[in-house]
């Protein structure tokens, strides 16, 4: 390993722009939640891709499907293709490289201490530990409340409190929404969220009586045999449940995060890779993903919306820029006790309209055509829309993503790559300038392909 070791810092050493982020990370332990999520993947493979010489990443994961979490490791984050540039790099070392830096830690940030039962190693992660990335979350729009509640809501608030009792600590980083706004017809500041603070803005909430009724209400709905379906929120001017229990998370972060510096990313509808570390990676089929695939097979001709709506889409290579600039931006700012809030969306500086998404799938496909399980071609037509959505059920499952008429501003943002660029940090390498989108490129040569190859593969 130590020979691996000197091998990576040559190699560091042969590219001089790199040498501030690489250097900040030299030696960090981070903690890591939602490790099997798409961001954060990519997020793992960045550090290790930057930095050979980062101490450990401790990844928290859940047992699932009888796996272990040392086995969930392996099979949903390590062996994904996403990994193929560190295995080619690394070849027979790789293994090695990675059982030496990255710790499947068993846990459950629903559960109190994160659910760490061996009090020995969670006395050694509170003595590691410096940044904790919490990106553990449940995405569904529309997740029994209870569930969202616990893991959204409080799970974020069991990982803060975690990292407060470390002893290194020095930053905690959340990833949220941008569709915490709920449905506002507006430009969308970087604002933070007060405690209470509801969109309504008629009552407060109060949310650890949310949890003790919902808790209450649990009990008696399944004593009655309730099914899950009936186990809903009243959501208080959110649209679903998943970013009305995102934005509570944000409200207990910033209420209780004391004198930790906090940053939360909020970022919008996150597709596959740009340029790093290959062009178009993409796992599963993602918010309007759908409505591309059911496009290509010929299964949607018409669609919902207004086609001057701007859909909010970035790629989650700029996500993960965005996230390592802030962290050594941020590390250590204590002084200041600072809750920062970036929005890493395109809607503001480089929008795409609905409009211009369908004109680029229509010409994919009839250059590229879906063929079908009898090996014919699928003819596709141009896609219609209705502006009035009231008319279509597929509004509900896509509430929250399509019709919004929002641009999220995105100031804080520009200023970190100003500070970025001050700090002498590699902006081309380190990328999360929406402006730099082209978009006809990145939809036909890139997202589309990668769509097609990877995320209906998986």
């Amino acid at each position: 390993m130590k020979e691996m070791i000197r091998e990576n810092d040559e190699r560091q050493n042969q590219d001089m722009d790199l040498d501030n982020v690489t250097k900040f990370l030299q030696g960090k332990t981070i903690l890591v939640t939602g490790a099997t999520g798409f961001l954060a993947k990519v997020f793992i493979e960045k550090i290790l891709r930057l930095q050979l010489n980062v101490n450990k990443l401790h990844l928290l994961l859940r047992t699932s499907n009888d796996k272990f979490a040392t086995q969930r490791l392996k099979d949903e984050i390590i062996s994904t293709e996403l990994f193929r540039i560190l295995r080619d790099k690394w070849g027979s070392k790789f293994d090695a490289l990675i059982s030496s830096k990255v710790i499947a830690v068993e846990g459950d940030i629903s559960s109190e201490n994160l659910g760490l039962e061996d009090s020995k190693l969670r006395e050694e992660l509170r003595k590691e530990i410096e940044i904790v990335v919490n990106s553990a979350a449940t995405t569904s729009f529309n997740e029994r409340y209870d569930v969202a509640l616990g893991i959204n809501t409080f799970g974020a608030f069991n990982v803060l409190n975690f990292g407060k009792k470390c002893d290194k600590i020095k930053l905690f980083l959340h990833i949220s929404t941008a569709y915490v706004c709920g449905e506002k017809a507006d430009m969308i500041l970087e604002k933070r969220f007060y405690m209470g603070e509801t969109l309504k803005g008629t009552h407060s909430i109060n949310i650890f009586e949310e949890k003790r009724t919902m808790e209450e209400q649990l009990a008696q709905l399944q004593y009655h045999g309730a099914p899950d379906k009936a186990i809903k929120a009243k959501l208080n001017g959110w649209p679903n449940t998943y970013v009305f229990t995102k934005a509570m998370g944000e409200m207990l972060l910033g209420h209780f995060k004391g004198d930790l510096p906090l940053v939360i990313i909020r970022p919008t509808m996150i597709a596959s890779t740009y340029k790093q570390p290959f062009p178009g990676w993409i796992e599963g089929v993602r918010t309007f993903d759908s409505f591309i695939v059911s496009y290509g097979k010929g299964k949607l001709t018409c669609f919902p919306a207004n086609p001057n709506t701007i859909i909010d889409v970035i790629p989650v290579d700029m996500v993960v820029n965005a996230m390592v600039v802030a962290m050594k931006v941020h590390y250590a700012e204590r002084q200041h006790a600072c809750e920062t809030i970036y929005h890493v969306s395109s809607s503001f500086r480089n929008p795409l309209t609905l409009s211009d998404l369908r004109n680029l799938f229509h010409c994919y496909f009839i250059r590229n055509p879906w063929i079908d399980a009898n090996g014919l071609r699928v003819k596709v037509g141009q896609l219609t829309f209705f502006s009035k959505v009231n008319r279509f059920l597929l509004l509900m499952q896509l509430k929250y993503v399509l019709p919004l008429k929002v641009c999220f501003n995105d100031e804080n943002l520009v200023e970190l790559q100003r500070v970025a660029e001050e700090q002498g940090i590699d902006l081309v390498e380190f990328n999360f300038d929406c402006r730099s989108i082209e978009w006809e490129e990145y939809m036909t040569n890139i997202h589309i392909p990668g769509l097609l190859k990877y995320g209906i593969k998986s």
